[in-house]
């Protein structure tokens, strides 16, 4: 894995949380949140929750649940507590592979598009084994084919269009490569989960502009490290590239592309 893949600092949080949530992340917390929902858990635990847009979907769904929402990356953390505060609902950085708590705590663990970023799949899914009641879920979110998630191939492929001697710094990256149902079904298996269920959901990307979808695939993602490394004035053109390549999904009402990810139910 690359290190920049891990990083999520500076500005990068609060341009993440303003642009990048709505775009890609937001529409799935929703579905996160009424399968939750439907569990009825009483102690909930999130790893890689970012800036805490599926924390905040979980505890408008169940506000009577206490939640801990964990993430590597302290800065993520402190945007999602600006975000939500509540006696039920603490944070914790806290690394997903050897999580601090003990065994049989919680009645859900939630990770959603986090576990493509985890350096050992297997361990990261048997810690959240470890931590669950017997019965259990472990309820994950994955992304789908890059094929399948447009808004991003678009962006990515422009940049890397600017940058040929890096292009995979930028195109087809860490979260899209981790979606293969037969792989994700193994680690599970792996980590000791027997009962599992995949469902592939498509929604939309919209923001409303190609320009601001742009600015948070290129500007709020890791990927801006290794654009920045281009020169002063990388950046800038690598967010007016996306733009110019996102523009095919613009309309009047602003952007609207396909994304697909799979919604993964395991239980203990």
């Amino acid at each position: 894995m690359a290190t920049s893949d891990t990083v999520f600092a500076g500005s990068i949080p609060s341009i993440y949380d303003g642009y990048l949530v709505p775009l890609l992340f937001e529409p799935y917390a929703e579905i996160v949140a009424e399968r939750a929902k439907a569990l009825r858990p009483q102690r909930i635990l999130e790893t890689a929750a970012g800036t805490g847009i599926v924390t905040a979907a979980l505890h408008t769904a169940l506000p009577q649940a206490e939640i801990v929402a964990t993430d590597l990356n302290q800065p993520m953390l402190e945007v999602a507590a600006s975000r939500l505060q509540s006696d039920q609902v603490s944070f914790l950085a806290a690394d997903a592979l050897q999580l601090p708590f003990d065994d049989s705590s919680f009645d859900l663990v939630v990770c959603q598009f986090g576990v493509m970023f985890f350096p050992d799949k297997v361990a990261a899914n048997a810690e959240a084994r470890r931590v669950l009641r017997e019965g259990g879920r472990y309820l994950l979110v994955i992304w789908d084919s890059i094929d399948r998630n447009l808004a991003t191939k678009a962006a990515g492929a422009a940049v890397a269009g600017l940058f040929p001697d890096n292009s995979g710094a930028f195109y087809e990256r860490i979260p899209f490569r981790y979606h293969d149902p037969a792989l994700i079904e193994h680690d599970l298996l792996a980590a000791g989960f027997q009962d599992i269920e995949f469902e592939t959901v498509g929604l939309r990307s919209r923001a409303r502009s190609a320009a601001e979808a742009a600015k948070g695939l290129c500007q709020g993602s890791p990927m801006r490290t290794e654009i920045e490394k281009y020169g002063s004035d990388a950046l800038e053109r690598a967010t007016e590239a996306a733009a110019r390549a996102l523009q095919q999904f613009e309309g009047p009402d602003g952007l609207d592309a396909p994304m697909s990810a799979h919604v993964v139910t395991a239980i203990k």
